[in-house]
């Protein structure tokens, strides 16, 4: 303990005169276009907001996966060797990309993409088909589903081991579509004439998650440290409605913006915010946000005043692990088409480590008493799983905001 108060006073007296503070909310909406096509889609967000990955047209029509910055722009990622691809997940840090890809004869395989190493294809589990949905914090874990001799399965895939069948809950098929932070916990469907969520651990295997009522079931999102699951899932009137299930409370129905349905795609990393798409009473959908404290509220009235006339989000897809960046697709007025955005919602605040809106001593005090430590949670503000010297920076820097 001594040395790591040695090591903030040194910090603290470093930075005391560069601190910067930063007044109000910096609430944003950026649409982020196209590859020159009609449309693109986000599913994927880095841990600081600001990578985002996902599927644009470009101007021949080819769907391509793409990798957007600011300061970069949409970025198309190629394929391998075929005409199409998709990106569904990017790492913490931004730098690995996963999703599928066709190569030149056609087939779909999963794929891993680095800046160095370009589009790599992780093959299969014998048979012709393969998709990666989902990646670790630090990219080193993917999981998607493969086919083999044993029919669709959900698969885990590491450099070292390459991809392993996490076989079913009793069926043919099964596939991935989420994984933990530390890649240790992987989250999906089964099917065996119902599909049903599943959530997976090498230890215990696959769990069967249940429904809302219904018999159908799929887990799509999970939490850094995988105790919280979100998917949709059936209810008695065989409405598909989000959920969010912990091992404690079981499988809770997060319910609709005044229609039928709504599918919950992903969740922050301590699960206490979760984002989907839902029906509103009209039963068009809306990008949602649930928290238990404020429910389920629809992105397009919270956030109207970032909206021109016309424009509206139509689905969440995913949420950075502080829960202040969100992805997804809507239609943009001013371009008059469907495209990814990226909605920045100001909160929490950079180095507000309590998320009580003020970056003061409580957030210091925090991250020292937790410094040295591993694990990807609040305290580990520039996601890279430890706490360290830049996550103390990072509050310094911040300090006084919001207070």
């Amino acid at each position: 303990m001594c040395y790591t108060q040695n090591r903030f006073k040194a910090l603290l007296s470093a930075c005391v005169m560069s601190l910067i503070v930063t007044a109000g909310w910096s609430q944003s909406l950026t649409w982020l276009g196209t590859l020159g096509g009609d449309g693109s889609w986000a599913y994927g967000v880095s841990a600081d907001g600001r990578v985002v990955v996902g599927m644009a047209r470009n101007a021949a029509g080819q769907e391509h996966a793409f990798r957007w910055t600011a300061s970069g722009g949409m970025q198309d990622l190629g394929t391998l060797g075929g005409g199409r691809s998709w990106a569904y997940d990017v790492s913490a840090d931004g730098a690995v990309v996963v999703g599928w890809a066709n190569n030149a004869a056609g087939q779909v395989r999963a794929f891993r993409w680095t800046a160095s190493g370009g589009m790599q294809d992780l093959g299969t589990l014998g048979g012709d088909w393969s998709e990666a949905r989902g990646v670790s914090a630090d990219g080193s874990v993917v999981v998607g589903w493969a086919y083999g001799t044993a029919g669709e399965r959900a698969f885990r895939w590491t450099a070292s081991g390459g991809m392993q069948d996490l076989g079913t809950l009793g069926g043919n098929e099964s596939r991935a579509w989420g994984v933990s932070a530390d890649g240790s916990v992987v989250v999906g469907q089964s099917v065996s004439g119902w599909h049903s969520a599943f959530r997976w651990t090498a230890s215990g295997g696959m769990r069967d998650l249940g429904a809302l009522g219904g018999y159908w079931s799929a887990a799509l999102g999970v939490s850094a440290d995988g105790s919280v699951v979100v998917g949709w899932a059936d209810n008695d009137a065989w409405y598909d409605r989000a959920f969010r299930w912990t091992a404690a409370g079981g499988m809770q129905d997060l319910g609709t913006l005044g229609g039928c349905c709504s599918t919950a795609y992903d969740v922050s990393a301590d699960g206490s915010v979760v984002v989907g798409g839902a029906a509103d009473d009209a039963w068009y959908s809306r990008a949602f946000r649930w928290t238990a404290s404020r429910g389920m509220e629809d992105l397009n009235t919270t956030y109207a005043s970032l909206l021109t006339d016309g424009s509206v989000l139509s689905v969440a897809r995913a949420i950075s692990p502080n829960g202040r960046y969100i992805v997804g697709r809507g239609y943009n007025a001013v371009t008059e088409r469907g495209e990814a955005f990226l909605l920045d919602t100001g909160f929490p605040r950079r180095g507000d480590v309590n998320r009580n809106g003020c970056v003061d001593d409580a957030d210091l005090l925090q991250v020292l008493f937790a410094f040295g430590g591993r694990g990807y949670r609040n305290e580990d503000l520039n996601w890279d799983g430890t706490i360290d010297d830049a996550d103390l920076l990072e509050v310094l820097f911040n300090f006084g905001s919001g207070c």
